[in-house]
């Protein structure tokens, strides 16, 4: 792993993680990078914060939503989500970057794709639930809202394929 900032210049591809993901989201992008001779950087974005500065690195100040919680600070990788992440892209020994960021997930990663001038930017998809299909409705799907907005390709990693002719989990 490097800690140090993906430069401009080199080739890079932005993957979004979370706690709980599938590593399916990330060993695609691993792979990708792999064959693309490229960086992957490896985004968190903290849906509890919001950004206050944005730097042109990409890198973000922020202030939680909840007043009762720590005060301005930049963005810090979950501890726990990085040791998963290194157990998961360590055998492969593919260079990659954590990155945290705050805010609206979809805006987060293209504003982050624009500052390291990615090739694409990789997402997964959902597990189907209940829960995650009401969320998914009122903030609608990041893969969708980068799509509309970006001019790089998004690359999303479908986690429950329905391959069988079955009907769909929200149909």
């Amino acid at each position: 792993m490097t800690d140090t900032p993906a430069r401009r210049t080199a080739s890079v591809i932005v993957v979004a993680v979370e706690p709980g993901q599938p590593d399916d989201v990330l060993l695609q992008a691993c792979a990708l990078a792999a064959d693309l001779g490229c960086h992957l950087v490896c985004v968190h974005v903290d849906l509890g914060r919001y950004p206050v500065e944005e730097h042109p690195d990409g890198s973000v100040v922020s202030l939680p939503y909840d007043p009762d919680l720590p005060e301005l600070g930049d963005e810090e990788f979950d501890p726990t989500l990085a040791d998963h992440i290194a157990e998961v892209l360590g055998r492969s020994g593919a260079p990659y970057t954590l990155r945290a960021l705050a805010g609206d997930p979809a805006r987060a990663l293209g504003h982050l794709a624009d500052a390291v001038n990615a090739r694409l930017i990789v997402v997964g998809t959902h597990r189907p639930g209940v829960r995650r299909g009401v969320r998914e409705f009122f903030n609608g799907s990041v893969a969708v809202h980068l799509a509309h907005r970006q001019h790089r390709p998004i690359l999303v990693v479908p986690l429950s394929p329905v391959t069988d002719g079955t009907q769909l989990p929200w149909k």
